[in-house]
């Protein structure tokens, strides 16, 4: 699987799920970009990224100077005349931070419009998107979302292996997660995975499979105080956490199993 969307309701762990299997991918040896499009970045203290190397990465959505250069309008504004096909290409090399075999791009928030905002900042952000998931094809992309399917559009959901809901026992959670799914089909996302976190026992692995939505579950994440001692250190949770290591591994093993199952 090597477009992968994770996704689900604030705080159930989304990403913790994209930095471990970023981290997996990174020591198979696979060119791994990681995209924070969450409304609130963090996923960078996440993958343990030194907090130097954190205080140089600027959103994208911010760039006000590279967004006038590449669609020919200021941001903040909506409507007159700017270009819809911006030019991307060396956005990825050139406005990431690397760390471990590790490229992260944060997105950023358009900050006024909605998700229906025809503005310079929406179509550069968009166009990324779909440049890093239609264009680089030899790269392992894994988008942390909000909760939602805003940066993704008809025309580029084709182009997602994978949409990974993630979940806690929970009916909030679940909740979400069945909405996520609605919207997802609207545009055509074709496979839906549902990953359970912070699950503590049969109990709770029972409750997500009657209550939640009817999706494949790709393996089951435990309840991990080291995850929570890993963010109070500042470092990453592949590094803290070996328990949910080993199950992310499983999760990342039954992904390249269904896309070698569905490419025969």
């Amino acid at each position: 699987m090597s477009k992968i969307a994770v996704t689900g309701k604030g705080g159930v762990g989304k990403t913790t799920v994209t930095s471990l299997l970023a981290h997996i991918y990174a020591r198979q040896e696979r060119k791994v970009i990681v995209i924070d499009a969450d409304p609130s970045p963090n996923l960078a203290w996440a993958l343990g990224f030194p907090a130097e190397l954190v205080a140089e990465i600027t959103p994208i959505a911010e760039m006000g100077e590279l967004i006038e250069e590449r669609t020919g309008a200021k941001p903040g504004g909506s409507g007159g005349w700017f270009k819809i096909n911006p030019m991307v290409e060396d956005i990825p090399e050139r406005f990431s931070a690397q760390y471990q075999g590790i490229r992260l791009l944060q997105l950023g928030t358009v900050k006024k419009g909605g998700a229906g905002c025809i503005c310079p900042e929406s179509v550069l952000l968009k166009t990324l998107v779909t440049h890093l998931l239609l264009d680089r094809s030899s790269d392992e992309v894994i988008m942390d979302m909000e909760a939602g399917v805003e940066h993704l559009g008809r025309a580029t959901a084709q182009a997602v292996d994978a949409f990974l809901i993630v979940v806690e026992p929970g009916r909030r959670s679940l909740q979400t997660a069945e909405l996520i799914q609605r919207l997802a089909r609207d545009i055509g996302i074709p496979r839906l995975y549902l990953v359970p976190n912070n699950v503590r026992d049969a109990r709770d692995q029972q409750f997500i499979q009657e209550h939640g939505p009817d999706l494949p579950i790709l393996g089951f994440l435990s309840h991990s105080p080291d995850a929570i001692e890993a963010d109070m250190q500042g470092i990453s949770v592949f590094e803290k956490a070996p328990q949910l290591v080993k199950e992310a591994q499983l999760i990342a093993a039954e992904l390249d199993r269904l896309s070698a199952a569905s490419s025969s």
